[in-house]
């Protein structure tokens, strides 16, 4: 049997230290580029936002698609738009090198005509395609916030990672689109951006995580439970924050975060065991007790990547025997304060989850029931 590598999710001074973060603060820089392009380096910038009406806009702004990491730069933006009724509208805006911009200094980034530039605080995003536009300005209602030093690390040397960061958690924003032959919309809500990048792909790190968002009530919350791959013993990796009227009441740096999702079955088009309830446990620093739970009750989205990869791709997938998966589920997310084991606070709102699955079916319940793994 192969020696089990290190996977790692570091709050050590050290690590810090190495990494020229401060612990209690995120610095502009770090929402700028963080990456050189070079073979296995992936990053982008992501940024969504919801109206009162349904309407959902997302924009993206990729150095390189994501598998595409072995490949050169590859400068690409991408917007969708899903109307209140469900009909969706999105492009592809590719530029060279010389039309593109990636600043080192904070969020600055060009490609072609469109950019996104921004402080933490306060963001500009253009995108300017053939068919479709949008200008869309996001002031953040939550401070910036990084999960512990912001990145998971794996192998012994921790020379392979995954970073993230969510510059702005929740922010107001206000979008003027576009669409489909000149229809125009102007759109207030909310939104969020995040920022992530690597070394290698994370079909090489990950084997499934489930990650969500959600604005339950005036709670915001963002939860993740991330499973490594074979190579580094499955280890878990939690991402946690809860905040209530634009403050942050603690995340999962103090280490007390559980996972407990119940309601197993198997998704049939995938193939992948998925579970209808998904709690998270929490308890604040200051001892406050928090269980957050989200509640299926159907799917948006359930996709084997065979089928929709470019046909080489696919083809070769399937002679390796890949067999990826990602499904998006939409339901309830319910937040509930406790003390002394008693619910004293309860609030339910709609909500949008997701479970990226790159690894094995079941592989890492096998491998946990033979090692005795809870």
């Amino acid at each position: 049997m192969k020696k089990i590598q290190k996977s790692i999710h570091p709050d050590d001074s050290l690590h810090y230290e190495q990494m020229g973060l401060n612990k209690n603060e995120v610095e502009l820089w770090e929402d700028g580029s963080r990456v050189d392009g070079s073979k296995g380096s992936y990053e982008w910038w992501y940024y969504d936002s919801h109206y009162p009406d349904g309407t959902v806009l997302v924009l993206f702004f990729f150095s390189k698609m994501p598998i595409a990491v072995d490949g050169p730069i590859k400068p690409i933006s991408t917007m969708e738009l899903t109307l209140p009724d469900g009909r969706k509208f999105s492009e592809e805006v590719y530029a060279t090198i010389e039309e593109s911009h990636y600043s080192k200094d904070k969020c600055d980034v060009k490609i072609g005509e469109c950019f996104c530039c921004g402080d933490l605080k306060h963001y500009d995003v253009v995108f300017k395609g053939k068919t479709m536009s949008a200008r869309l300005t996001l002031d953040g209602t939550i401070r910036a916030w990084r999960s512990q030093t912001g990145s998971i690390f794996f192998g012994d040397n921790e020379e392979h990672y995954f970073a993230w960061l969510p510059a702005i958690p929740e922010g107001r924003a206000v979008a003027d689109v576009t669409y489909d032959g000149g229809n125009e919309l102007h759109l207030e809500g909310s939104g969020y951006h995040d920022h992530n990048w690597g070394n290698i792909s994370m079909l090489k790190l990950m084997h499934h995580w489930y990650w969500g968002r959600a604005k339950i009530g005036n709670y915001k919350v963002i939860s993740s439970w991330i499973t490594a791959e074979k190579k580094y013993g499955y280890k878990d990796h939690d991402v946690f924050m809860i905040a209530k009227d634009g403050e942050i009441l603690g995340d999962n740096s103090n280490h007390t975060l559980k996972f407990l999702p119940e309601d197993r079955y198997i998704d049939e088009h995938t193939g992948k065991p998925v579970y209808s309830k998904v709690i998270y446990e929490y308890t604040t620093e200051s001892g406050d007790e928090y269980r957050i739970t989200y509640y299926r009750s159907g799917d948006i989205n359930n996709t084997r990547f065979v089928d929709v990869l470019p046909k080489p791709l696919g083809l070769l997938a399937k002679l390796i025997g890949f067999d990826g998966g990602y499904l998006r589920f939409e339901g309830t997310a319910t937040i509930e304060k406790l003390e002394c084991g008693k619910i004293v606070e309860k609030v339910s709102d709609p909500a949008v989850w997701e479970l990226m699955y790159f690894g094995k079916s079941c592989a890492d319940e096998k491998y946990r029931a033979e090692h005795g793994i809870d």
